[in-house]
């Protein structure tokens, strides 16, 4: 097999919901996982391929080492430079941390991570019930800022945390619901240097709409989110709820949309998205991308990575949405439709051969 280059650093989201927690079998009853939503999932109309279920990793359980890095090998494989591990922190409560912890304590799988802070409330929407407020998500101010950065602090001196320009990665999901998010960062950094670190390179979520209204010098970078974002002409039928049905958007012409002129910009990056259904958790509310396919897909991210080949590789960064989410139905892990042709399209985009 010949050598092989990346034609960017491909960072996947990764999803730490498949082990039980006490908060979980609370809301939704003993054992639940991502995987209650996945098996349980049954089409909503005809053609809609549900339950959508995993191939060579199976029902896996992140509590087992493993699982862990047998997924850090498909990764790696597939190119792809490390994971964004969706870390949860509410004014000083943590949950699904056991995954992340036990990695950073245990050294492994020795592959890159950096952590993502999902800074929303957790409600029921995703799951049915949209009224319910299951984990409030608030932010009490400085020292609880200083508390949270000591909860993680040790993981941005980890040897494999991911750096950009010698900087610890952190990303923000919701950044502009942070309060005072200028003073807010400021501090985030001035901890990282007191820690002993150069700084932080802190990149906030955002949507085409964000980068016109949005100022973003706060950030180090801004990373285009635009999937589930889509005008009103690429969903097939306006009456899928009077027929009882999800939002059906056809993935080819919709994917265009999600990586914007503006990720040619320096500190702006593309997120490329595989596929969508999130019906497993949200029934006929739900949003269903049709005839996505990894073929389909490799076009997205190869229109993605040649939008920012002209970036140095230090900063040439490309997100993928996602590793594991399954029940959004956006993942890259083997499934039993397609094998490993999610990972198999992935490496066909990321990877060049050497030339010699």
């Amino acid at each position: 097999m010949p050598a092989m280059r990346p034609r960017a650093r491909a960072f996947a989201f990764y999803l730490p919901q498949f082990h039980p927690i006490p908060e979980n079998d609370e809301f939704w009853g003993p054992g639940f996982t991502e995987w209650t939503n996945v098996a349980r999932a049954r089409p909503l109309y005809r053609g809609h391929k549900q339950p959508r279920l995993p191939g060579s990793l199976g029902f896996y359980d992140l509590r087992l080492p493993e699982t862990r890095r047998e997924q850090a090998e498909l990764a790696r494989g597939s190119g792809i430079e490390g994971f964004v591990y969706w870390h949860y922190w509410f004014g000083g409560q943590r949950v699904l941390e056991r995954p992340f912890q036990e990695v950073l304590a245990s050294g492994e799988p020795d592959f890159p991570f950096a952590l993502g802070w999902a800074n929303e409330s957790w409600t029921g929407i995703w799951h049915g019930c949209p009224g319910r407020t299951l984990i409030q998500q608030t932010y009490p101010g400085p020292e609880d800022t200083r508390r949270h950065f000591a909860a993680i602090e040790a993981a941005f001196h980890d040897r494999r945390y991911v750096r950009i320009e010698n900087k610890p990665l952190f990303y923000l999901y919701r950044p502009f619901e942070v309060p005072d998010r200028m003073a807010t960062l400021h501090l985030w950094r001035s901890l990282a240097r007191d820690s002993g670190l150069e700084d932080l390179y802190i990149l906030a979520q955002v949507t085409k709409k964000d980068l016109r209204i949005h100022d973003l010098s706060d950030f180090d970078g801004a990373v285009v989110a635009n999937y589930g974002l889509h005008p009103p002409g690429r969903i097939r039928s306006r009456w899928n709820r009077l027929w009882r049905r999800p939002r059906i958007v056809d993935y080819a012409q919709a994917w265009p949309d999600a990586i914007p002129h503006s990720v040619s910009q320096p500190t702006v990056h593309p997120t490329a998205l595989p596929n969508w259904d999130n019906t497993p958790r949200s029934g006929i509310r739900g949003r269903v991308y049709e005839n996505a396919t990894p073929e389909v897909f490799k076009r997205q991210l190869d229109h993605a990575l040649g939008m920012i080949a002209h970036k140095p590789m230090e900063t040439r960064l490309v997100f993928l949405k996602s590793w594991n989410e399954w029940a959004e139905g956006n993942y890259l892990e083997p499934d039993l439709e397609h094998g490993h042709a999610w990972l198999d399209a992935t490496r066909a985009a990321l990877l060049d051969p050497v030339q010699k």
